[in-house]
């Protein structure tokens, strides 16, 4: 049995879409962030201590972190789908593109989304805020032009996983020099999967 612990507007959105990608029956339970603070719920520190979303239940065992969540998944439960054979190329760039995306390419963008709260007081940071910006979102878009996919000819987990990551950018206005990454993003957002995953996640503020 499959649960998704799944917090409006967050990272868990990716692991319903993950799930509809592989037709994988689940269970949701939802959390509302509180309307002002933007916070997740006391109730998700009951699931985890962490209190963060996603949260899976994974028959009995307990899961975080995006990325393991998602290998995890794919793994156990896949088929062989989503990841290139193990023993390829495309394997080990796939696997990079699943740990970079929280482990380096989320940092600026969550600076500037704390930073900008605290207007001048943070303005000695933003020079090197909007610099890792540039170079990890000029990096993203490099990557992507010219194909379809951050992998192969197909989607993959590292699509899903980095996808999170563009519409984060989106939502703080800073795409618009990226068309590479904002077709791509576009053309994930255009799939069954994605679109049933919306349904299945209720009001989804990132998906632009």
């Amino acid at each position: 049995m499959i649960i998704v612990h799944h917090l409006n507007d967050s990272r868990s959105q990716r692991i319903l879409w993950l799930l509809e990608e592989l037709a994988l029956p689940y269970t949701v339970r939802a959390y509302a962030r509180h309307p002002e603070t933007r916070l997740a719920p006391e109730a998700l520190a009951a699931v985890h201590p962490l209190g963060k979303a996603p949260v899976v239940e994974l028959d009995g065992m307990v899961l975080v972190e995006s990325g393991a969540i998602i290998e995890t998944l794919i793994r156990r439960c896949g088929g062989g789908r989503l990841m290139p054979e193990p023993d390829s190329p495309d394997y080990d760039r796939a696997l990079m593109w699943l740990h970079y995306a929280e482990g380096s390419a989320m940092l600026p963008l969550m600076l500037k989304l704390y930073t900008d709260r605290l207007g001048a007081a943070a303005a000695p940071l933003q020079p090197r805020i909007k610099a890792e910006l540039a170079r990890h979102l000029g990096f993203i878009d490099r990557a992507l032009a010219g194909r379809r996919f951050l992998v192969g000819e197909a989607l993959t987990a590292a699509d899903i996983q980095m996808s999170f990551v563009a519409e984060v950018a989106g939502a703080l206005g800073l795409r618009g020099p990226y068309p590479a990454m904002s077709d791509w993003i576009a053309r994930l957002h255009a799939r069954p999967a994605y679109q049933r995953a919306l349904e299945q996640g209720g009001v989804y503020s990132l998906a632009v």
